[in-house]
Protein backbone atom coordinates (compact mmCIF):
# COMPACT_ATOMS: atom_id res chain seq x y z
CA UNK A 1 0.00 0.00 0.00
CA UNK A 2 1.48 3.39 -0.98
CA UNK A 3 2.19 5.96 1.74
CA UNK A 4 2.90 9.67 1.60
CA UNK A 5 6.23 11.08 2.72
CA UNK A 6 8.06 14.38 2.41
CA UNK A 7 4.76 16.20 1.97
CA UNK A 8 5.03 19.94 2.46
CA UNK A 9 2.39 22.47 1.46
CA UNK A 10 3.74 25.99 0.99
CA UNK A 11 1.96 29.30 0.43
CA UNK A 12 4.19 32.35 0.01
CA UNK A 13 3.94 35.99 -1.01
CA UNK A 14 6.78 38.47 -1.32
CA UNK A 15 6.41 42.08 -2.41
CA UNK A 16 7.63 45.62 -1.88
CA UNK A 17 5.24 48.55 -1.88
CA UNK A 18 6.77 51.90 -2.84
CA UNK A 19 5.25 55.25 -1.92
CA UNK A 20 5.39 58.59 -3.71
CA UNK A 21 8.85 59.98 -4.40
CA UNK A 22 10.21 62.89 -2.43
CA UNK A 23 13.53 63.30 -0.75
CA UNK A 24 13.24 59.63 0.15
CA UNK A 25 11.08 56.90 -1.32
CA UNK A 26 9.12 55.18 1.46
CA UNK A 27 8.66 51.45 1.12
CA UNK A 28 7.07 48.58 2.95
CA UNK A 29 8.11 45.00 2.47
CA UNK A 30 6.04 41.87 2.71
CA UNK A 31 7.52 38.44 3.29
CA UNK A 32 4.71 36.00 4.09
CA UNK A 33 5.25 32.26 4.12
CA UNK A 34 3.17 29.44 5.54
CA UNK A 35 4.65 25.96 5.41
CA UNK A 36 2.42 23.07 6.41
CA UNK A 37 4.25 19.74 6.67
CA UNK A 38 2.09 16.61 6.68
CA UNK A 39 3.44 13.29 7.86
CA UNK A 40 2.27 9.89 6.71
CA UNK A 41 -0.86 8.76 8.54
CA UNK A 42 -4.43 9.78 9.29
CA UNK A 43 -4.19 12.01 12.36
CA UNK A 44 -3.55 15.71 12.85
CA UNK A 45 -0.87 17.02 10.47
CA UNK A 46 -0.94 13.73 8.57
CA UNK A 47 -2.30 12.40 5.27
CA UNK A 48 -2.25 9.04 3.52
CA UNK A 49 -4.08 9.64 0.22
CA UNK A 50 -3.29 11.84 -2.78
CA UNK A 51 -4.93 12.45 -6.14
CA UNK A 52 -3.29 14.67 -8.75
CA UNK A 53 -4.33 15.13 -12.37
CA UNK A 54 -4.65 17.51 -15.27
CA UNK A 55 -8.22 17.40 -16.53
CA UNK A 56 -10.10 19.02 -19.41
CA UNK A 57 -13.78 19.88 -19.60
CA UNK A 58 -15.49 20.38 -22.95
CA UNK A 59 -17.36 23.60 -23.62
CA UNK A 60 -20.20 24.10 -21.11
CA UNK A 61 -19.38 20.72 -19.51
CA UNK A 62 -19.18 19.70 -15.86
CA UNK A 63 -17.93 16.71 -13.91
CA UNK A 64 -18.20 15.32 -10.41
CA UNK A 65 -14.99 14.05 -8.84
CA UNK A 66 -16.12 11.19 -6.59
CA UNK A 67 -13.90 11.45 -3.52
CA UNK A 68 -15.01 8.10 -2.14
CA UNK A 69 -14.55 5.36 -4.64
CA UNK A 70 -13.78 6.23 -8.28
CA UNK A 71 -10.63 8.37 -8.35
CA UNK A 72 -7.35 6.48 -8.67
CA UNK A 73 -3.88 7.32 -7.45
CA UNK A 74 -0.67 7.29 -9.52
CA UNK A 75 -0.46 3.48 -9.12
CA UNK A 76 -4.03 2.81 -10.29
CA UNK A 77 -5.41 2.07 -6.83
CA UNK A 78 -8.89 3.39 -6.07
CA UNK A 79 -8.87 6.21 -3.52
CA UNK A 80 -11.47 6.61 -0.79
CA UNK A 81 -11.02 9.84 1.12
CA UNK A 82 -12.65 10.26 4.54
CA UNK A 83 -11.14 13.72 5.01
CA UNK A 84 -9.61 16.28 2.66
CA UNK A 85 -6.58 18.05 4.15
CA UNK A 86 -5.58 20.05 1.06
CA UNK A 87 -7.38 20.94 -2.14
CA UNK A 88 -5.64 22.83 -4.95
CA UNK A 89 -7.12 23.87 -8.29
CA UNK A 90 -5.06 25.67 -10.94
CA UNK A 91 -6.77 26.86 -14.12
CA UNK A 92 -4.68 26.90 -17.28
CA UNK A 93 -3.61 30.38 -18.38
CA UNK A 94 -4.69 29.35 -21.89
CA UNK A 95 -8.34 28.99 -20.78
CA UNK A 96 -10.87 31.52 -22.03
CA UNK A 97 -13.47 30.47 -19.46
CA UNK A 98 -13.29 30.15 -15.69
CA UNK A 99 -13.15 26.86 -13.80
CA UNK A 100 -15.93 26.78 -11.18
CA UNK A 101 -15.61 24.44 -8.18
CA UNK A 102 -18.62 23.46 -6.05
CA UNK A 103 -22.42 23.31 -6.41
CA UNK A 104 -22.96 19.59 -7.01
CA UNK A 105 -26.55 18.75 -7.94
CA UNK A 106 -26.69 15.93 -5.38
CA UNK A 107 -24.41 14.29 -2.79
CA UNK A 108 -22.09 17.28 -2.86
CA UNK A 109 -18.87 17.43 -0.88
CA UNK A 110 -19.61 20.76 0.85
CA UNK A 111 -17.86 20.66 4.23
CA UNK A 112 -15.16 22.93 2.75
CA UNK A 113 -17.52 25.65 1.52
CA UNK A 114 -20.60 25.64 3.75
CA UNK A 115 -23.55 24.86 1.47
CA UNK A 116 -24.43 22.92 -1.67
CA UNK A 117 -24.88 26.03 -3.81
CA UNK A 118 -21.55 27.67 -2.86
CA UNK A 119 -18.79 27.87 -5.46
CA UNK A 120 -15.30 29.22 -6.01
CA UNK A 121 -14.38 30.67 -9.41
CA UNK A 122 -10.82 30.03 -10.57
CA UNK A 123 -10.02 32.47 -13.36
CA UNK A 124 -7.66 31.60 -16.24
CA UNK A 125 -4.11 31.36 -14.87
CA UNK A 126 -5.44 31.45 -11.30
CA UNK A 127 -5.03 29.08 -8.38
CA UNK A 128 -7.32 28.19 -5.50
CA UNK A 129 -5.78 26.40 -2.49
CA UNK A 130 -7.36 25.27 0.76
CA UNK A 131 -5.34 23.64 3.55
CA UNK A 132 -6.70 22.11 6.76
CA UNK A 133 -4.11 19.93 8.54
CA UNK A 134 -6.16 19.22 11.67
CA UNK A 135 -7.51 15.76 12.40
CA UNK A 136 -11.09 16.56 11.31
CA UNK A 137 -10.19 18.64 8.20
CA UNK A 138 -13.04 18.58 5.64
CA UNK A 139 -15.20 15.48 6.00
CA UNK A 140 -16.17 13.29 3.04
CA UNK A 141 -19.20 11.04 3.48
CA UNK A 142 -19.46 8.17 0.95
CA UNK A 143 -22.68 8.17 -1.11
CA UNK A 144 -24.14 11.29 0.53
CA UNK A 145 -21.43 14.00 0.58
CA UNK A 146 -18.59 12.88 -1.67
CA UNK A 147 -18.99 14.57 -5.07
CA UNK A 148 -16.75 17.55 -5.80
CA UNK A 149 -18.38 19.36 -8.72
CA UNK A 150 -16.20 21.11 -11.33
CA UNK A 151 -17.71 23.19 -14.13
CA UNK A 152 -16.52 24.92 -17.28
CA UNK A 153 -17.76 28.41 -16.45
CA UNK A 154 -18.65 29.36 -20.03
CA UNK A 155 -19.56 28.21 -23.49
CA UNK A 156 -17.57 28.07 -26.69
CA UNK A 157 -14.22 26.70 -25.48
CA UNK A 158 -12.97 23.87 -23.25
CA UNK A 159 -11.09 24.48 -20.00
CA UNK A 160 -8.08 22.64 -18.61
CA UNK A 161 -7.23 22.53 -14.94
CA UNK A 162 -4.85 20.83 -12.53
CA UNK A 163 -6.28 19.35 -9.36
CA UNK A 164 -4.44 18.10 -6.28
CA UNK A 165 -6.38 16.48 -3.44
CA UNK A 166 -4.58 15.33 -0.31
CA UNK A 167 -6.37 13.66 2.55
CA UNK A 168 -6.83 10.82 4.94
CA UNK A 169 -8.64 7.50 4.67
CA UNK A 170 -10.13 7.71 8.18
Amino acid sequence: MPSLSNLQLTVAAMATLFGPSGLATPQAGLAFSQITPLGSGTGANQADKMYAATRTLALSAAEDLDLAGTLTDAFGATITFARIKAMIFRASAANTNNVVVGNAAANGFVSWCGAATHTVTVRPGGTFALIAPDVTAYAVTPSTADLLHVLNGGAGTPVTYDVVLIGASV
